[in-house]
């Protein structure tokens, strides 16, 4: 039985395949069924942290300002704080806050006496 030469089609899919996973190590990068494992896994885990991703933004935020509110004695928490941009319909997302309490402090505690005077003016 004569040799039959297969197509480039084959050829071309497994070279896709192998750019992407260049920079795996070892077997991972070589072997095809292996590859296509690893590409899978790191599809799942680059999903999968993109979400993470945004949790530990939102609590490095929340940290930064919770410090600079306790340490100038704004307010006594960050809980307080947030409670009271709310009551005065502030609504100032928390990456901007982290922003403004590290780059100009004195713009924060503007704005927590503007919470803090309408609120006296309130009660």
């Amino acid at each position: 039985m004569t040799r039959t030469k297969r197509g480039y089609i084959a050829r071309r899919r497994r070279k896709k395949i192998r750019l992407f996973a260049s920079s795996f190590r070892g077997a991972h990068s070589r072997l095809t069924r292996t590859i296509t494992q690893q590409r899978i896994r790191a599809l799942v885990s680059a999903h999968r942290d993109r979400g993470t991703r945004k949790r530990y933004f939102r609590r490095l935020w929340i940290t930064r300002l919770n410090a600079v509110i306790r340490g100038n004695r704004v307010l006594k928490s960050y809980n307080r704080f947030i409670h009271n941009l709310y009551k005065k319909q502030l609504l100032l997302n928390r990456k901007t806050l982290a922003q403004i309490s590290i780059l100009n402090k004195s713009c924060l505690y503007t704005i927590s006496n503007e919470v803090l005077g309408t609120l006296e003016e309130i009660h």
